[in-house]
């Protein structure tokens, strides 16, 4: 049959949707092991949860340079072996930190995981933290922080939360340069020694999931209890103390864009309206046919991109509206922000736009699920989100059967122009 490109194919919705559960399995130290047995390619990817992190710290940089150190030396191997090696075997090496949790993550090959798997008990276990590598890291990370320091997303973004949370808070409390120097050995070892311990820790394996490779993170991670299981994370309470300016400007007078970020505090993932939020959410800023977008990029021509996301914290949730644009527009920008807000909270969305962002969220759902190692990243962020295992039921449920009289009062009840705090960074006009 011959295919008439003349006609184009028939949008339908997604009829049925799923994402594969892990196996659990508990090892004999107790810690737990989640198998995700995908893929045909003979790769593998073993995800090492570490609970604590920005939250968890005694001071600034804490808990990212204890991670990031992790590479950098054992008590059987420097930080050029571990390169070396890894290299050799054609693996690579991840580590991160969050706001609740370090992440060490490793792609390997099959039938070289027993030796890239031993190479990274040796950093986790036992780590050394050599002074010199230290100063090395931290040179690299203060010249980072200088060139972000110019940038004005950068000293919005900030700012920002500093305005919802203040400067206590462990969300609005940044460092400065000064903090990079006040990092040592110690400082991390005392962090390391509360955080890193079988008791404390959890493990994701993706992929080509052989028994050979399971008896290897058996072997390595979950024969024997290993690090300071006595030891159990701080986790503190703290209390946002939002700033009583409606605007914040930072001046950079050689700035050649004003970066704009608007925002207040939301629901977070926990509350029964949070799933059909992010629906509103998205038809108002939230993909490159939103709301914002059509007005604000494709109408007025005040900027190249406009977003707006609910971006989830522990107990909170923030509503964030970011862009960019030349100092001029900054004004009218925010204006039609409001304008757009409005509109929302006053007048029921068409069904036909609803559809169209029902079938885009639904379709971008598939696409971030589809392979072995993106199956991890989504159990992954349902174990540090606090979230159960019929989070993505929920949402495709909630994506289907959100009503546009919904969309309306959940504007109405979400969508406060009061709420929202204007942070500007750029040059004054």
């Amino acid at each position: 049959m011959k295919l008439d490109r003349t006609v184009a194919p028939k949008i339908c919705q997604i009829d049925h949707f799923s994402i594969e559960k892990p196996q659990l399995h508990v090892m004999r130290n107790g810690m737990p092991l989640n198998i995700i047995q995908a893929g045909s390619e003979d790769v593998v990817r073993f995800d090492l949860l570490i609970q604590g992190g920005q939250w968890n710290q005694e001071q600034p940089l804490q808990a990212m340079f204890t991670n990031r150190m992790l590479r950098e030396g054992t008590s059987s191997m420097s930080s050029a072996e571990i390169a070396e090696k890894l290299d050799y075997y054609g693996a690579w090496l991840d580590l991160s930190s969050s706001v609740n949790y370090g992440f060490v993550t490793l792609y390997s090959l099959v039938k070289y995981f027993p030796q890239t798997l031993e190479i990274l008990a040796s950093m986790v276990k036992e780590p050394v933290f050599p002074e010199k590598e230290l100063q090395v890291v931290t040179e690299i990370n203060k010249q980072q922080y200088l060139v972000n320091s110019e940038r004005v997303e950068v000293l919005a973004r900030k700012q920002l939360n500093r305005s919802l949370f203040g400067n206590s808070h462990p969300l609005g409390r940044y460092a400065e340069l000064e903090d990079y120097d006040r990092i040592t050995p110690e400082i991390l070892k005392r962090f390391y020694q509360t955080c890193y311990h079988s008791a404390n820790c959890s493990a994701y394996v993706s992929g080509k999931v052989t028994p050979e490779v399971i008896r290897c993170i058996e072997q390595q991670f979950g024969d024997a209890a290993w690090g300071d299981v006595s030891q159990r994370v701080h986790h503190g309470e703290f209390a946002a103390a939002p700033d009583d300016r409606k605007r914040v400007f930072i001046e950079k007078e050689e700035a050649l864009q004003g970066s704009v970020k608007m925002g207040g505090f939301s629901l977070n993932r926990m509350h029964p309206d949070y799933l059909k939020l992010r629906v509103l959410i998205t038809l108002f800023g939230g993909y490159f046919g939103s709301r914002l977008m059509s007005n604000i990029r494709e109408e007025k021509g005040y900027t190249y991109g406009i977003s707006a996301g609910v971006v989830c914290y522990p107990d909170t949730g923030v509503l964030v509206i970011s862009s960019e644009a030349a100092n001029e527009y900054v004004e009218p920008l925010i204006a039609e922000v409001y304008k757009e807000i409005d509109i929302l909270r006053t007048e029921r969305v068409d069904e036909k736009e609803l559809d169209m962002v029902r079938n885009y969220m639904l379709g971008d759902m598939c696409r971030s699920y589809e392979s072995a190692f993106s199956l991890s990243d989504a159990w992954i962020f349902i174990e540090t989100s606090g979230l159960d295992n019929q989070f993505f039921d929920r949402s495709v449920k909630a994506i289907r059967e959100v009503t546009a009289d919904e969309i309306r009062q959940l504007a109405e009840k979400y969508l406060c122009k009061e709420n929202l705090i204007e942070v500007v960074a750029g040059k004054k006009v």
